[in-house]
């Protein structure tokens, strides 16, 4: 069945008439460990999800600490988006954006794989810093849930950076992009499986070190509630609705409130297992077996410096906030 999809821009006749006309319209967004592409129809002011995909892609393997894009990681990223431009000619979609995060703004060969992406798809790939994806996972996060007035904390992991906004429904108070996504945590400090007890305080030690400015605004802003936007969040309620036989699907779902007290559970499952024992575990996602430890890691981190209690799941992010700004300069 298709998902029905009502951004907040629909409820603005100028917006809606400036931004989006009848047609399909996609986003792709190529970040450091999955590209993910979105294909909506609009019709009459009707926004039909009719398309998403996702490939494992692994831009940062084997090259991400030396800030490169090895041949090989070039080749997948140039193979998936060829895929992605199958389904763009079937859907006959002429309106595309396609952004590209952390692997690609940091590693030196990363405006050269963009010109060959382009080259050889004709999809023109824009490379975006930091605070732009904070601002994009905001406004994706926005389009699944009301976060109302209370503030809390968007927290979004992926493979190369991770995300924080601070905000209510309105605002951002503030946002930052850190270069500590969970393949660069994974190749720093998961050299061994299971993770070591030792390796985890090491990690959080690490963290103590690179999140100043997340601990000076957490104490002047005081958030109570921790949003999670897709990715690893995606998974750990995966995890929670099979192991409840829970009647959920997520794929047709915008939000899910994961408890605390089961996250913190399997937290302490996650760090004993080994990868085959991670992925016999029901409802776990294979394309995250190996990042979900570390990625678990900083969301323990994040819930315990912060006395945080509550987690909201949003499963729209930067896809999403792509699609909700859409030629809006």
């Amino acid at each position: 069945m298709p998902r029905y999809i009502d951004f907040p821009w629909a409820s603005n006749p100028i917006l809606n008439t400036i931004l989006m006309k009848d047609g399909n319209y996609a986003v792709l967004d190529l970040g450091t460990n999955t590209f993910n592409l979105l294909t909506v129809n609009i019709d009459k002011n009707v926004k039909t999800i009719i398309h998403h995909d996702r490939v494992p892609v692994k831009i940062g393997k084997d090259g991400i600490q030396n800030k490169l894009i090895t041949e090989e990681a070039s080749i997948r990223a140039i193979e998936a988006v060829k895929y992605f431009k199958k389904s763009l000619d079937f859907y006959k979609v002429k309106n595309v954006q396609a952004v590209a995060t952390s692997a690609f703004r940091n590693a030196t060969n990363g405006p050269l794989l963009a010109e060959r992406i382009l080259k050889e798809t004709g999809i023109e790939v824009q490379i975006i810093d930091g605070n732009k994806e904070a601002e994009l996972i905001y406004f994706g996060v926005k389009s699944a849930l009301e976060i109302g007035n209370e503030i809390s904390l968007v927290m979004d992991i992926g493979g190369g950076s991770v995300e924080f906004i601070i905000c209510d429904e309105n605002h951002i108070f503030w946002k930052k992009s850190y270069e500590i996504g969970a393949q660069r945590l994974l190749d720093k400090f998961h050299k061994q499986d299971p993770i070591l007890p030792q390796s985890i305080e090491e990690m959080y030690h690490y963290l103590d070190d690179t999140l100043t400015e997340l601990k000076v605004q957490m104490g002047k802003l005081k958030p109570k509630v921790l949003i999670g936007s897709s990715g690893t969040f995606d998974t750990l309620c995966e995890i929670y609705i099979q192991e409840h036989n829970l009647d959920y699907d997520l794929e047709s779902g915008t939000e899910f409130e994961l408890p605390f007290e089961y996250f913190d559970s399997l937290f302490h499952k996650l760090i004993t297992k080994n990868v085959d024992e991670r992925k016999r575990i029901k409802g776990m996602s294979q394309m995250r077996v190996d990042m979900i430890v570390v990625a678990t890691c900083l969301i323990d981190y994040v819930l315990s410096r912060y006395s945080l209690r509550r987690i909201r799941t949003s499963f729209y992010s930067l896809k999403e906030g792509l699609l909700y700004l859409m030629n809006s300069n």
